[in-house]
């Protein structure tokens, strides 16, 4: 009586061997053989997180450019419609890049399920999906800037070892063989693990073959095909590969990091410090926006999936196009230039009215002004595109780099290195105006030119070309919906109108007069300004709402536009109750 062996001690040989019986034990009356859609699918899925795991070390030390799946996220925010990026940023904030990641994840988990549904029959045209797919990874590593050929072969290998997960998984079946005695062998021994029997009789095919025939002719026993146990081993094997590979990435992007050599810098005392903040400036009450933001406050809106990680000690600036005398300076240079402080609020775009998406910092850098003129600008020039290390650029009106305001190329906010999330080694501060013309971290390239030669990232996607800040203000207390307590009730805020200055604040109730709020001091007409009101809070439902006006004159409109081509403007409410 033949013994049926464990399936996982067959394993080597089933795929060593050549032939495959399976194709005429399918004809065989009584016997069936199978593998079940969600074993298949779940094949899929193995297959795509062993092809990340494979991917991700090996693209760590190719180079400091991102992953497959970063790349793939990185063209999908550069080809979204605008009106989809909005929609991220106002329903997600600064939490749309991860929201991102994890749809491009969701989406190829569910293209690698749907491989493996295919694999089930087609095992080659599933093989070929995954190839397929590890191809357009491929072509989004090399769409970003400073790509080569070689940073694609880490997701090409990624790619064939799922292939291979694939495949290996996916001709792993359960049999059901016959448990009555056959003439040449009678299995009455119980099934292993992993092998599904059922009651039936050895039937022949309809060329006379038997099971028992086709075993014996191939070089296997009957119970060769390998069951549930080989593929639940297969895909703990895997997933382990997959987990290690992705921890190594990790670890080997730790390494990579900055971090350290960001502490490591130490910024020299300004040529032209920052006179002290006024008595003041900060009224210091509760649930107000302090005047200076602290660092891990500060609002980051970026197209940067991966924060660039720039090396100091191999960052260099190098300043070209419409000029007399090209210039190149590295970071050491940059910190031995006379550097200036200046206190700048910024401001992003995208910033709806009442929005989070502004801040203010003490800035130290080089004025942009008199590094251009060293290097000679050419007549005709109007516009300076700034490029990051990522590859995104911002066209800055050359204007407004040279009218005058502090402009700088920046090395430090708040009294410490820049953050790697806010541009280090160094990025642009122009003040007045919005940050996708103004404000481009991890800068290394700055190029004199014409708005009619090039188009930045966002003048291509069709934001104005010249950005200047608009006036607004935005209530901070009381928060909406709040209920407070009748009696003495503070309002207060926080207004800016950079290049301008905030002149004055009104407050109203109700659709009721106008008020004139307390406004704190400035440094300067480039930073927000605080404002508080004392209101005399009844019982009921009310709404609050606030505008202000410059030092030109001008104040805000009322209606509500849309932050789209160029900032929102509109006054700002909050409706509380009164209890």
């Amino acid at each position: 009586m033949a013994t049926v062996r464990d399936p996982l001690e067959r394993f080597p040989e089933i795929f060593l061997r050549g032939t495959n019986p399976l194709p005429r034990l399918r004809r065989i009356k009584g016997v069936r053989t199978g593998r079940g859609r969600i074993r298949t699918a779940v094949g899929g899925l193995v297959a795509a997180v062993v092809a990340a795991g494979v991917a991700e070390p090996l693209a760590v030390l190719a180079g400091p450019r991102p992953g497959p799946l970063a790349a793939v996220g990185s063209v999908v925010v550069d080809g979204a419609p605008e009106g989809l990026k909005r929609l991220a940023i106002r329903s997600f904030g600064e939490n749309d890049k991860q929201v991102l990641l994890a749809c491009v994840v969701v989406v190829v988990l569910l293209l690698a399920g749907m491989l493996g549904l295919v694999a089930r029959h087609r095992p080659a045209r599933a093989m070929a999906g995954v190839c397929a797919l590890g191809l357009v990874g491929a072509a989004a590593v090399l769409t970003r800037p400073g790509a080569a050929l070689l940073d694609a072969v880490p997701v090409l290998v990624g790619a064939l070892a799922g292939a291979v997960v694939l495949r290996t998984l996916s001709a792993t079946r359960s049999v059901a063989l016959p448990l009555n005695p056959s003439p040449v062998d009678a299995l009455s021994a119980a099934p292993p693990d992993g092998v599904t029997a059922v009651g039936v009789s050895p039937a022949a095919s309809r060329d006379g073959e038997t099971a028992e025939d086709i075993a014996q002719e191939s070089g296997h026993d009957r119970e060769w095909v390998v069951g549930r146990r080989l593929f639940l081993a297969g895909t703990a094997g895997a997933f382990t590969v997959a987990a290690g590979g992705l921890s190594l990435g990790g670890v080997l992007r730790g390494r990579r990091s900055v971090e350290a050599a960001r502490r490591a810098v130490r910024l020299p005392r300004p040529a032209r410090p920052a006179a002290p903040l006024p008595a003041g400036v900060d009224l210091r009450l509760p649930g107000l926006s302090p005047f200076v933001t602290p660092n891990r406050d500060f609002y980051r809106v970026d197209t940067a999936l991966v924060l660039p990680q720039v090396d100091p000690a191999a960052w260099t600036l190098r300043v070209h196009g419409l000029v007399e005398r090209p210039l190149e300076l590295s970071f050491d240079e940059l910190l031995r230039r006379p550097l200036v402080e200046h206190d700048i609020t910024l401001t992003c775009v995208s910033n709806e009215v009442g929005g989070p998406y502004v801040g203010h910092a003490r800035w130290l850098g080089l004025p942009l002004a008199g590094l251009l003129r060293e290097a000679g600008v050419r007549a005709g020039a109007d516009q300076l595109l700034s490029r990051s290390a990522d590859g995104w650029t911002c066209g800055t009106p050359l204007v407004s780099v040279l009218d005058g305001r502090q402009a700088l190329l920046a090395v430090g906010m708040n009294g410490e290195p820049l953050p790697v999330a806010h541009g280090f080694p160094a990025r642009l501060v122009v003040p007045g105006l919005y940050g996708y013309s103004s404000a481009t971290k991890w800068v290394v390239d700055l190029e004199v030119t014409r708005f009619t030669d090039t188009e930045a990232y966002w003048v291509a996607r069709g934001y104005a070309e010249d950005a200047p800040v608009k006036t607004l203000t935005r209530i901070d207390v009381p928060r909406p919906l709040r209920r407070l307590p009748s009696g003495r009730t503070v309002v207060a805020g926080v207004s800016w109108a950079q290049r301008r200055g905030i002149a004055a604040v009104e407050v109203r109730v109700d659709g009721g007069p106008w008020r004139q709020a307390r406004l704190a001091p400035v440094p300067g007409t480039d930073t927000w300004r605080q404002w508080v009101l004392e209101w005399d809070a009844t019982p009921g439902t009310h709404r609050i709402e606030a505008r202000a006006t410059d030092a030109t004159g001008a104040t805000q409109p009322p209606t509500r536009v849309p932050p789209f081509p160029d900032g929102a403007t509109g006054w700002h409410s909050v409706v509380v109750t009164v209890i």
